[in-house]
This record gives C-alpha cells, sequence and structure tokens, in this order.
C-alpha cells in the first residue's frame, strides 16, 4: 500500500454545545488523566447527529462520525456537501489545526493547507516576510524558500504590494497570495477549504490550473472543498460526499456531484418552492419528452417541452413571453428558447405553449429548466430549477460513435474535409 499517502481511521469529533467542562475538578482531572494515557474521554456522550437545520435535545453533537478513507498519491479529491456538514471540520483534523475526539489520521510527507483568507498570515508583517513565516512554518530552509519567492510573487500578482503589511490587503489579495505560498513550497499534500471563491475569475482559473500541474505533473495530492460543481469536476477525478458529518458516498467525481445535487432534486416534478411573479398566469406543468412520450431524451433524436398554464384570466398569446432557460448541472447556460422568437399565430385563452425540434443538440447529463414569464411586459411567474430532465447518448452523427460526455456539452453538425497531398 506504499501508493497511499493519506488514511483516516475511525475519525469522529465531537463537540458540545454552550459551555465547555464537564462541571466539576475532580472530572476534568479524571478526563487529563485518561487523556495523557492515551485513552478515549471518559465523558463522552452518545450525542446527536449533525444536523444544523433542526435543534436538538442533547448539549453534545457529533461534527464528524466514523469518517474512514484513502487517498492516494497524485490523486486530487474533490469534498463536497452541503453548508455545515462538516467539510472543513475535517479539513481542519487533516491540518492537525484540531485533534479528532477518536480516531486517528496518518500521512506520509508535508502538508500545506489554505482553510481560511489569510491562514498562518501575520498581519502586522509584509507579504515577503509572510511567504518566509508560512515556509519556515511547512518545514523549509530559508534557501529553499529564497528559490521560489520570485515565482510566488509572481504568480500570487501582488508584486506592487509586496512589501506592504498584509493587514491592508485585500481578501481577494490575501487569498491570492495565500494560494500561491501553499501551491508554491512543494508540500506533498495541499489541502484547500472554500476560499478560492473569494479570488476573481482570473485569479481562480489560474489557481485551478496549477491544482492541476501540482496533481498530474508533479505527482503531488490535493483535497479540495468547493461549491463551484464546475470547479470541482475539472480538477478532481474522485469524490466523497459528506452527510451531516457521515461520509456518504466515496467515488467517481461525476457520479458523487450527480448524487450530491440528486438529494434536493427536482426531477421529474414540478418545484414550486421558490416561485415569484404577479401570478396572473402561472406555470402548471412541464412535459420532457424524447421520441415518444415514455422515452428520455436522447440526443440526435427528436426533443419537445410542454409547458402548461393556468390561465385563468384568458390571456391572448400576443400579450405573453415565456422564456425558457436550459442550464447543465452545474449551473451554466447550455439553451435559451421563447416564443418571443418565434412567428406563430395568435391563440386566444392560451393553455399551453410548445417547443421541439427534430434533432436536440446537447450531450448525456442532467440539465434544469428555469421558466421566466411575462403578461404584457410585467412579470407573471418565475420558476427558478423547475423542472430537471436527463438527457441520454445517442449516434448525433449517424456514424455508430457516440460522444464522450466530457469532451462536449454542445453538439454541432459541421462537415470534415481532409485533404491529402495531391
Amino acid at each position: 500500500m506504499s501508493n497511499i499517502i493519506l488514511r483516516a481511521e475511525a475519525i469522529n469529533k465531537q463537540y458540545r454545545l454552550g459551555v465547555i467542562g464537564t462541571g466539576t475538578i475532580n472530572n476534568d482531572l479524571k478526563r487529563w488523566w485518561f487523556k495523557i494515557r492515551g485513552k478515549n474521554d471518559p465523558f463522552l456522550k452518545i450525542g446527536e447527529t449533525n444536523d444544523r437545520s433542526k435543534k436538538g435535545k442533547s448539549d453534545y453533537v457529533w461534527a464528524l462520525k466514523d469518517i474512514n478513507f484513502e487517498v492516494k498519491k497524485g490523486e486530487v479529491l474533490g469534498i463536497i456537501g452541503k453548508n455545515g456538514a462538516g467539510k472543513s471540520t475535517l479539513l481542519k483534523i487533516l491540518s492537525r489545526v484540531t485533534a479528532p475526539t477518536t480516531g486517528q489520521i496518518k500521512t506520509r510527507g508535508r502538508i500545506a493547507s489554505l482553510l481560511e483568507v489569510g491562514t498562518g498570515f501575520h498581519p502586522e508583517m509584509t507579504g515577503r516576510e509572510n511567504i518566509y513565516l508560512n515556509g519556515a512554518i511547512l518545514g523549509m530552509t530559508k534557501a529553499e524558500i529564497k528559490q521560489k519567492e520570485a515565482e510566488i510573487i509572481n504568480f500570487s500578482g501582488c508584486e506592487r504590494y509586496i512589501d506592504t503589511p498584509v493587514k491592508r490587503y485585500s481578501s481577494g489579495m490575501k487569498v491570492r497570495l495565500a494560494f500561491a505560498v501553499a501551491a508554491h513550497l512543494e508540500p506533498d499534500i495541499l489541502v484547500i477549504d472554500e476560499v478560492l471563491a473569494v479570488g476573481d475569475a482570473e485569479f481562480q482559473k489560474k489557481a485551478i490550473g496549477k491544482m492541476q500541474d501540482i496533481s498530474k505533473g508533479e505527482g503531488r495530492t490535493v483535497l479540495f472543498v468547493s461549491h463551484n460543481m464546475a470547479a470541482v469536476r475539472s480538477l478532481c477525478t474522485r469524490g466523497m460526499l459528506i452527510e451531516n458529518g457521515e461520509i456518504s458516498r466515496i467515488g467517481n467525481i461525476d457520479s458523487i456531484i450527480e448524487n450530491y445535487l440528486d438529494r434536493d432534486s427536482v426531477r421529474n416534478k414540478l418545484n414550486t418552492g421558490n416561485r415569484s411573479g404577479s401570478g396572473l398566469v402561472k406555470v402548471k406543468d412541464i412535459i420532457v419528452t424524447g421520441n415518444t412520450n415514455l422515452m428520455p431524451p436522447e440526443n440526435g433524436k427528436p426533443f419537445k417541452i410542454i409547458i402548461k398554464l393556468d390561465n385563468i384570466r384568458q390571456i391572448n398569446s400576443s400579450q405573453l413571453r415565456l422564456d425558457l432557460k436550459i442550464n447543465d448541472y452545474m449551473g451554466q447556460r447550455v439553451a435559451w428558447l421563447s416564443n418571443y422568437l418565434a412567428d406563430v399565430d395568435s391563440v386566444d385563452n392560451i393553455q399551453s405553449i410548445i417547443f421541439s425540434m427534430t434533432n436536440l443538440n446537447i450531450n448525456e447529463g442532467t440539465y434544469y429548466i428555469t421558466t421566466d414569464l411575462y403578461v404584457d411586459k410585467v412579470r407573471s411567474d418565475f420558476l427558478q430549477n423547475a423542472i430537471s430532465f436527463d438527457v441520454i447518448n445517442g449516434d448525433f452523427y449517424g456514424n455508430g460513435r457516440n460522444i464522450p460526455i466530457q469532451e462536449s456539452r454542445i453538439l454541432l453538425n459541421f462537415n470534415t474535409q481532409i485533404v491529402g497531398k495531391s
């Protein structure tokens, strides 16, 4: 098992809500005595599940419970889950910021972590001084840090302010410099929490590229926590889903993201939980079909979306505009449909609108429809992610070959010409 660089064995983390302590000096001394002998806390309570949305009956909660996993050298593991699921607690334990209540972490090599904005930075010291401070914390010599100094400063984009105290940096500048230090001082394991979301789009793209270089080119390991599913999918090869402090699933990153998004799925049913608008006309139902009503849509085959309306005011079609926005499971727009773009006859007391195409040109995957309906230019009904549907892979180009999902989202009809030497 020499390829395993990190192993978590039966990790549990319990917190006590409210006042800390057993309540008596005698019990505090007893807890201390057990601890120095390497035994479990005798006052550990059963505790409750880590569900932040519900009020519990106990003062004890398991932030993490029975966490077991392994990470291979050079692997990029994406850790995803809802807010409060235990992701950051796990990273703090892996980074030795806090200790587990029970269980142990086994690692091989040096760990660098980026858990919060400016983690490990001294606000009164300059950016340059903090580079050397962080390097020393990671166990590097001054000569090793100096060799990387120029590269770190250039990557961070903070050269003009590098000799200014960090307390005067913006949050984005702190993240830029902190990431540059953590990524360039050659840790064996790089642990990164949601902090990259603070940076701008240009920096996020550069940071993800650097993490890909670290894992693929340099063979180092990355543990990445983010709510940005596009970033997780592009960077990670394997994923771990945490729910209420426990590991729900570990596996291929696409299946993990799909499972995570499916937990609050609106698939195959209309989601009206976040409806807004005047309500003059409302969307009553949405039906997405392929060749027949029983067939899921298949790329390269006919496709139809039927929007049924609740039109009690008998609005004419000329007064109504319905926009459909189709996003993929990472929230990226793949299509926009609207009766505003169509040249159709006027219809009284409109009951439904049907969008259809003979050749569906989006690839296999899950997609979400947002509806935006206007009557006389006034928003009548808005439904964010009103429904989702699956597209299955088909022979789009008619050559007996399917398109790998990771290669393209939008499929284009094109002509190819290959010219040889005459």
